[in-house]
């Protein structure tokens, strides 16, 4: 029969009983409990927040503690975008005081002979200047362009370009330009006002 390599169990051993205190011991804690001072309450929290460093021998092990449940993350309140503001008529009293000097024309842009891109660009920048500087009409002036027949890209192009989104923020509305300022190959455009 072979022997087990475990080493023996040691038995357990009887708890210590507690023996009651002589008069003469609890004399000397009466007088020693006198003597000492309370801590005060913030030493005592920080005193019990400080990590043990080792564990006591009698203390189980620690279980860790369980991680905590991710929070669900509230979706933000929904802001509604600002509407995009129609496009208005500028209306046959406005074109045609336009058409006939009343109302000043305060800038005007020559699309004449530029590619859409460069077209598209000029376009852009001359209606955010005219929006910065506060006028109220403009001209854009974009040439007939007929050839063989056809009318001219930009002439086709333009009206469809203010009528973008983008443009929206500058534009109130256009039309067709008066036969004094190029009829067909330009148009009045009312610029929106700037809020400041």
């Amino acid at each position: 029969m072979k022997r087990s390599s475990r080493p023996p169990v040691p038995e357990p051993r009887p708890s210590p009983r507690r023996r009651a205190l002589s008069e003469e011991e609890r004399a000397l804690w009466d007088t020693i409990a006198k003597q000492v001072k309370p801590l005060r309450k913030h030493r005592a929290a920080k005193a019990q927040a400080a990590p043990r460093t080792e564990p006591s021998p009698a203390a189980p092990a620690a279980r860790p503690a369980p991680s905590p449940r991710p929070i669900a993350a509230v979706p933000a309140p929904r802001v509604a975008k600002p509407a995009i503001p129609p496009l208005a008529p500028l209306g046959k009293r406005e074109r045609t005081k336009l058409s006939r000097g009343r109302s000043e024309i305060e800038a005007r842009l020559d699309l004449h002979g530029m590619t859409q891109l460069r077209a598209h660009r000029a376009l852009t920048g001359f209606l955010h200047r005219a929006h910065h500087d506060g006028l109220t009409f403009v001209l854009v002036i974009t040439g007939k362009g007929r050839s063989g027949g056809e009318s001219g890209v930009l002439r086709r192009q333009v009206p469809e370009w203010l009528s973008l989104p983008e443009f929206r923020t500058f534009v109130v509305g256009f039309e067709e330009a008066g036969i004094g300022h190029g009829g067909e190959g330009a148009l009045y455009v009312r610029i929106r006002r700037a809020r400041f």
